[in-house]
């Protein structure tokens, strides 16, 4: 039996999106005095059984441009209001969707790691005006799409997979929303600095109209008026200040693109929005470690976050105060370029590494010789070895990412002592 079809389906969704609708509304009020029975956790959820499933008859619904195709085209025909949702390009959006897709597939035998993930990612949909009968008319998009994709081969068991695949990740979503009506969906921002480093890099200082709460090392999604609902996601760089003052650190990747506004067209005293911060790739309240950066491009900006939280020994400002952390025994950053011209940020860190004693870096170019020899950054950081100890935090391009954590753990690195975060923007953002 097809989801979405026949009474019952119909009896069912409108049983969901009030059952929603009604713990929404208790929440705001405050009336949610009692924890409410969940109608999608009543069971454990069997990820694993419909990882397989999923994956038996995957083939007929790959690659996914085909089905996000026909996805959004049926959405959008059923219910035209929800397009203002969304930007107006819709490339980003595809691929965004397609990496989600994969992610859950994946990872459909780790539930709890995946209930996590969509918690955030929930609570960072609430910027887009994203409510819970909107992720049930997704559903049914999904559903038409699949079979539309798939064709005479496709089995109704492989559907329902997809359904309860779905459902456990927007009911992690629609908690993740639940558990933050009391911060705003998104905040706003005050551009107060625009200083161009190359002629396709720039640093953005950015003043919140409100406490802005984060820890060093994450990143937030930031809007640009000049592209309405076309959010791409960007490292903070510095630690929370008193004047809930932020630092964005932004390379133009492709033209037409968020970044190119931000590079090119972004001036003093424009406004920007900013989504609520996200990421894992923080320090521990009191770091026990040595601690190793791997950083490349401007995944510098999140490293120099945490040495600026790690020189500083403060938090606070924007958001929650952080606590103090106490001078680490040592940390060991590795630093990637193409060359020479892009350290943008060379005086900064010239003038760390002499204050500190405690801070070792190695650049590591690509091309001609810096102080770390030839070579990519994760070959530099291989070669050196005798990391098992450490603490590793890293930061960059995809392909330097994966690599140098390839390298760290071929080197016998714990996965539990590498900290980074997934890039999930698109190359041409």
């Amino acid at each position: 039996m097809h989801a979405f079809t026949g009474t019952v389906g119909n009896e069912y969704h409108a049983l969901l999106a009030r059952h929603d609708a009604m713990r929404l509304r208790r929440r705001m009020l405050g009336q949610d005095r009692a924890p409410e029975p969940d109608l999608a956790s009543a069971v454990p959820y069997d990820g694993a059984a419909d990882q397989r499933l999923i994956m038996r008859y995957l083939p007929l619904v790959t690659p996914f441009d085909e089905l996000i195709g026909r996805l959004y085209d049926e959405m959008f025909a059923r219910w035209p209001s929800l397009r203002r949702l969304f930007p107006a390009s819709m490339e980003f959006q595809r691929s965004h969707l397609a990496r989600a897709f994969r992610y859950l597939i994946e990872n459909l035998d780790r539930p709890d790691e995946v209930a996590a993930f969509f918690t955030r990612l929930g609570r960072d949909h609430r910027k887009l005006g994203v409510r819970p009968v909107h992720y049930e008319t997704f559903e049914a998009a999904l559903c038409v799409a699949l079979r539309k994709s798939a064709g005479p081969g496709w089995s109704a068991a492989a559907e329902q997979a997809w359904v309860r695949m779905l459902r456990f990740a927007v009911a992690a979503m629609v908690d993740g929303a639940e558990a933050t009506l009391a911060e705003p969906a998104y905040w706003r921002g005050t551009v107060v600095g625009h200083e161009l480093r190359r002629p396709d890099l720039a640093v953005l200082r950015v003043r919140a109209d409100e406490p802005y709460p984060y820890r060093a090392g994450q990143y937030a999604a930031v809007e640009s008026p000049l592209l309405p609902q076309a959010w791409r996601q960007y490292s903070l760089a510095c630690a929370p200040r008193p004047v809930r003052e932020l630092e964005f650190h932004v390379r133009q990747t492709g033209t037409g693109g968020v970044s190119e506004a931000l590079v090119a067209h972004t001036r003093v005293g424009d406004t920007l929005r900013l989504g609520p911060a996200q990421g894992t790739m923080t320090l521990d309240d009191d770091p026990a470690r040595e601690l190793l950066m791997v950083a490349g491009g401007t995944g510098w900006a999140p490293v120099k976050a945490l040495l600026e939280e790690l020189a500083g020994r403060r938090g606070g400002g924007g958001g929650p105060a952080l606590p103090a952390v106490r001078e680490p025994r040592g940390v060991q950053l590795f630093l990637g370029a193409r060359s020479r011209d892009e350290l943008y940020d060379a005086r900064v860190l010239a003038r760390w590494a002499e204050r500190h004693r405690w801070l070792h870096v190695v650049p590591v170019l690509d091309e001609g010789a810096g102080a770390g020899g030839r070579g990519p950054v994760a070959e530099a950081v291989a070669r050196r070895g005798g990391w098992s100890g450490h603490l590793a935090f890293v930061s960059g391009p995809p392909a330097m990412v994966g690599a140098t954590l390839a390298r760290l753990t071929a080197a016998g690195l714990p996965a539990g002592q590498v900290r980074y975060d997934p890039v999930l923007d698109s190359p041409a953002a």
